[in-house]
């Protein structure tokens, strides 16, 4: 699943890729995809220009000037840009064609991402962006408001953390990451969480995604390349899809197990 730095690396390479371009038509293959009304999806985007694109936490939010439009890439989500007479793969369900005869491609294998036209007025009062946490690189990320946040909850760290109200795009990936250099057990309880802990989750969370931005992000099975890009933060990954292997600072074997139907990668000695 594309995460808070994947997103980024799509947001920063799009926007070299089709900014100010005159958007000529709109072809939704499906139409369950938008969550906003269609008529008004395929009337209102001809004729308008991305003039930017912004991102809050996993959402990318493309700038039509008097309009917002969000786009969720939820598990297998990808943006391509391709020719307009190129044939249009079965997993490609809308099409924002250019005059300049290039189009913007949503591919989705699973189907699971989505799409909403909004006024650029609404954007803070939208449920999906005002429910959104603050992000792991964000200043106002501080180890008093995870404290707040977290130390009521009967739940395990690992649960709470991806929660998107709480931390804002900190997915599977990072989540065990950024528990492995906290020095924390994934199943520990919120309410077993101290100031000192969410001082490291702070620290550890702005340096991993930090990082992970810089290097593209992580490409693995379950979020490949596109656009051309390839993440490669993969290869500072210390515990997570690394089950069985050494841990880097102890050389415990690393350990898989789930939570809250999530797999959870964890050293059993650096994480107590």
């Amino acid at each position: 699943m594309p995460e808070i730095a994947e997103v980024e690396t799509v947001r920063n390479t799009l926007k070299k890729m089709v900014l100010n371009k005159e958007i000529k038509s709109v072809n939704v293959i499906y139409s369950k995809m938008i969550d906003s009304n269609l008529e008004e999806f395929k009337r209102i985007l001809p004729g308008k220009k991305f003039i930017d694109i912004k991102r809050n936490g996993k959402w990318l939010i493309f700038d039509l000037g008097d309009y917002y439009l969000l786009s969720h890439l939820r598990m297998e989500g990808k943006y391509f840009v391709k020719n307009h007479d190129d044939e249009i793969n079965k997993h490609e369900h809308v099409i924002i064609t250019f005059t300049d005869g290039t189009d913007l491609r949503y591919h989705d294998t699973r189907k699971f991402g989505r799409m909403k036209l909004i006024k650029k007025e609404d954007l803070d009062n939208t449920p999906e962006i005002k429910k959104q946490g603050i992000e792991p690189i964000s200043n106002k990320l501080t180890k008093e408001y995870l404290y707040d946040k977290i130390h009521s909850k009967q739940i395990p760290i690992k649960t709470i953390l991806l929660d998107q109200t709480i931390i804002a795009g900190l997915g599977n990936i990072y989540a065990d990451e950024v528990l492995f250099a906290a020095k924390i057990n994934p199943l520990k309880k919120g309410t077993d969480i101290t100031m000192d802990d969410c001082e490291n989750i702070k620290n550890a969370s702005k340096t991993i995604i930090t990082k992970a931005i810089e290097y593209g992000g992580t490409t693995i099975k379950s979020y490949t390349s596109s656009l051309g890009v390839t993440g490669r933060f993969q290869q500072f990954l210390t515990v997570h899809k690394r089950e069985g292997e050494p841990c880097p600072v102890c050389k415990t074997p690393i350990v898989r197990i789930k939570v809250g139907g999530r797999s959870t990668y964890y050293c059993p000695k650096c994480q107590k």
